[in-house]
């Protein structure tokens, strides 16, 4: 049997937008309230989109995580995570 989870994660290639927020950010707070959730930090992707000059990466996840809080996400509801920071 399943354990009925959310998963879900976002690159850390720039600001966020209102397109994020309608297209992400209201559904996962949202969902936040009804199933456990694990929102994450997608650095490890990121590179795929900025491999010539990975140096904003770093930045940009500081700044996205800063964003989420802002928008709603609360961690004392969602676990957030950096996907480069979990060593398994």
């Amino acid at each position: 049997m399943f354990v009925e989870r959310v998963l879900s994660g976002m690159r850390p290639t720039g600001r966020l937008h209102l397109g994020h927020y309608h297209g992400v950010m209201a559904n996962w707070i949202k969902l936040q309230h009804e199933y456990p959730c694990l929102f994450f930090v997608a650095d490890w992707h990121a590179l795929t989109t900025q491999y010539d000059d990975p140096r904003g990466i770093a930045a940009s996840t500081f700044e996205m995580v800063i964003d989420w809080l802002a928008a709603g996400v609360d961690p004392e509801k969602a676990i957030l995570f950096v996907q480069s920071h979990v060593l398994e």
